[in-house]
């Protein structure tokens, strides 16, 4: 039995069990039916009694759904289908399922997300987009306070200020509709609060994340980070920009677009010393020009626009390679950034240390209970399983899918790709059907815009740089004669429904004008016609001009390029018939997605040792956050260690050094003539640093008066100098990930090397936190505010 058999016979197993829990909850539609709006509403009462009772959700899970069902019924107009209820049912049981786009998920999600709720401790739906966020819970909300539940929205306005309270409440709704980003950056937030009060997250307890596989996969090979405060502005960029202008490629650089690795030849080292006028470019003395020359060169090579990024009134603002949205408020870390817009000749903007950071892989295995939705997500189930520990369910669609998935035309050049497409889609428009045609990048999508404006066709054009009515062009997409041009579609959470005629003129076609980094996006672009039992088509138009070709198609694929690249060809215009042209295309997609995976392998790899430490620092946080017991013995047993360190590490101990490290941690008031007689005994300088440390504690609890506001300046020297230090461990480890990799060039295991380092880095931070915690106790300083309390001070 193939692989692909085992996954189709274990699916069949997993549906027949939801199978047999539907038939229970069919059973009780009369049941539900019969019931008055007010009962039907009180069943929310009933069922937490029963949990609270002893009862688990698997007890109360067909009645439970039966009510919800007949609440979305009521209250929304709409009977949750039998395929929906099995969706609901696979997501409770914490499986990602795959539903076609238009199944109708947003309805499915209602059910397990009550269900979920009912045990008090909140139901998370991560959703890909602020306005999808907001859509899925003003359309759902009603039912969910029909059934007495309260609803939580996530993501706010951009000028909105929200406080923790505000996000207290949110959180503490019983169903919350957030975005992944948004849920990320939460969590950081609440890990750097300083009090109670500004805690605002409960423990994670049940998550839906809808377009699973581009949450979960696609967008987690980049950390979420929060930036801090800003480093000096290096004069750097500028002139090694110029110099990187001047480098040829295979002579002074070399660029590996396969594995998307650029860097200097020896003779480029040669010329760069040349053209600095230093010595060495490799001595540690020229160390930032050697990073800087470096993250030029990735700036040139490895960052295109309108690919990557877009400017948009002077600024660089980032893309998402699978949407073609931007990525607002992302920036690019450790300068590759302020490289960028060097290369592109606008103004810099500050390089921020980074405060906090966590990868989506971290973010959602912290749920005991995680779940997905997606258009796509068989094919990624492997590495879902790997990595989330989920494995996933084909849910059947509704109505059979009747919709023509043509095979690809595949072109040698792109201008004959281009003239193939608007022939293709000229005959289309001439009948009135729909097109949706849909390019890889804003710069293709544009040349295509063009190219319909000179044949006097109308459409719409949906990017990055125009997005502001983005669901009502995709609302429209389906109507006749329509013609929307966009970037991938993949997450945009909008259904494509027909006009009227549509469906006799053949439905949505859909034309993709180049194979996506992954066959996951196609099945979505795709899935985009013939939803819901809907007549649609779908045909890709390929070159072998293509990135995704001249990326991955191998030495075949170039030579054969290079052979018939010219106008002179009999067969200029026709498409490419050989299998071996299929072939190509297929195995540079499929060496596209195993590079994507081990991108994603190694970015689980790399936050792995920071995932670890970050854990052990935030559980300490909220230790110290909510529970103050002994922290007078937990800081004097730290100073104890401090001081032992410190004398155990000096042992040719002099005057100058003990009253340099007094002045530097102990007291700015120190007296010289105070000092121990004999510097060579540790004992009495032990016992003397001490107390100097209690003398100041005295001094400070005499200020301080109370117990309560001793421990408090306690709590707050420690928190101080976890943060202080914390900070300085994660922008340590942002910098090591980005240069550890040049270790490989001394044949050294790159994660061997990144995680030695990170544990030292780890130890050495420990050891700062504790003598932090020493300085922030002695050398702070304590001011009365009158009425409202104090004022600390910390050096």
């Amino acid at each position: 039995m193939s692989p692909k058999e085992r996954r189709g016979v274990m699916n069949a197993l997993k549906l027949r069990r939801l199978r047999r829990i539907l038939k229970k909850i069919n059973a009780r539609a009369d049941e539900m039916s019969a019931l008055t709006d007010a009962e039907l509403s009180a069943k929310t009462a009933e069922f937490k009694e029963r949990l609270q009772s002893g009862k688990t959700l698997d007890h109360i899970l067909v009645e439970a759904f039966a009510a919800m069902r007949e609440a979305d019924k009521r209250i929304l107009g709409l009977f949750p289908y039998d395929v929906q209820v099995l969706g609901g049912l696979a997501l409770h049981f914490g499986y990602i399922i795959e539903m076609k786009t238009g199944e109708g998920k947003t309805l499915t999600a209602t059910l397990p997300l009550y269900l979920n709720a009912l045990e008090e401790k909140g139901a998370i739906l991560v959703t890909t987009n602020d306005y999808l966020a907001k859509r899925d819970a003003m359309e759902m909300s009603p039912v969910f306070s029909f059934m007495d539940l309260k609803v939580g929205v996530g993501v706010y306005e951009e000028d909105e200020e929200v406080d923790a309270k505000r996000k207290r409440e949110i959180y503490a709704s019983d169903i919350t509709y957030t975005t992944s980003t948004a849920l990320g950056f939460d969590y950081l937030a609440d890990n750097l609060a300083g009090d109670k009060k500004g805690k605002f997250l409960r423990p994670f307890h049940y998550v839906i994340v809808d377009e699973a596989d581009a949450v979960l996969l696609d967008s987690a090979q980049t950390p979420l980070i929060i930036s801090g405060v800003p480093r000096v502005q290096s004069n750097l960029y500028d002139v090694c920009n110029q110099f990187v202008l001047t480098l040829h490629e295979e002579e002074e650089y070399h660029f590996n677009r396969e594995d998307k690795a650029v860097y200097l030849t020896v003779k480029g080292g040669h010329y760069a010393e040349n053209y600095f006028n230093i010595p060495n470019l490799y001595d540690s003395s020229y160390f930032e020009l050697n990073r800087h020359i470096n993250l030029a060169l990735r700036a040139h090579h490895l960052y295109k626009k309108d690919v990557d990024y877009v400017v948009v009134d002077n600024e660089v603002k980032l893309l998402d390679n699978r949407t073609g949205r931007i990525l607002e408020g992302t920036r690019l870390q450790s300068g590759i950034h302020q490289a960028i817009e060097t290369k592109e000749g606008v103004k810099k903007t500050k390089d921020s240390r980074s405060v906090a950071s966590v990868t989506y892989q971290s973010l959602f295995n912290m749920f005991p209970k995680l779940s997905g939705m997606t258009g796509t997500g068989k094919i990624a189930e492997d590495e879902l399983i790997s990595t989330y520990r989920v494995s996933v369910i084909v849910i059947p669609t509704h109505k059979p899918v009747i919709r023509q998935d043509f095979p690809d035309q595949i072109y040698v050049t792109l201008p004959e790709k281009l003239a193939a497409t608007l022939t293709y889609v000229k005959k289309l428009h001439a009948k009135g059907q729909p097109v949706l045609l849909i390019s890889g990048t804003v710069d293709i999508a544009e040349i295509y815009s063009r190219m319909l404006l000179q044949e006097g066709i109308v459409h719409s054009v949906l990017t990055a740089k125009n997005v502001a009515k983005e669901a009502l062009i995709i609302k429209e997409a389906g109507q006749k004669g329509t013609v929307t041009i966009a970037t991938s579609l993949a997450g945009r959470g909008t259904d494509i429904k027909l006009g009227e005629g549509v469906a006799e003129l053949g439905g949505l076609a859909v034309i993709g004008t180049e194979r996506m980094p992954n066959s996951r996006i196609d099945w979505q672009l795709r899935g985009r016609a013939g939803r819901q039992g809907d007549p649609g088509l779908s045909q890709f138009f390929v070159s072998l001009e293509d990135e995704l070709v001249q990326q991955y198609g191998g030495k075949r694929a170039t030579c054969y390029f290079e052979e018939n690249n010219h106008h002179q060809r009999s067969d200029y215009g026709q498409p490419l018939r050989q299998r071996r042209h299929q072939r190509i295309l297929k195995q540079a997609q499929a060496k596209s997605e195993d590079r994507s995976v081990l991108a994603r392998q190694s970015t689980i790899k790399f936050d792995e040792s920071l995932r670890v430490q970050r854990q052990k620092i935030y559980a300490l946080r909220d230790e110290l956050i909510y529970d103050e017991k002994n922290l007078s013995q937990k800081v004097d047993h730290i100073v104890d260690e401090v001081i032992s360190q410190y004398l155990a590490s000096n042992s040719g101990l002099t005057e100058r050094s003990l009253r340099r490290y007094i002045l530097d941690n102990f007291s700015y008031q120190f007296q010289e003539a105070s000092l121990p007689v004999s510097i060579d005994n540790q004992v009495a300088v032990k016992r003397y640093l001490k107390s100097l440390y209690y003398s100041e504690m005295s001094r400070k609890a005499e200020r301080l008066q109370t117990e309560e506001k001793k421990s408090e300046f306690l709590r707050l020297s420690i928190l101080h100098a976890i943060d202080a230090c914390w900070l300085e461990q994660v922008d340590n480890l942002q910098q090591l990930k980005n240069f550890v990799s040049l270790r490989q060039a001394a044949q050294r295991s790159t994660m061997t090397e990144y995680y030695q380092e990170s544990l030292r880095s780890y130890d050495r931070m420990c050891q700062a936190v504790k003598e932090t915690v020493l300085r922030n106790v002695m050398l702070s300083t304590i001011e009365s505010d009158g009425n409202t309390g104090y004022s600390i001070y910390f050096v």
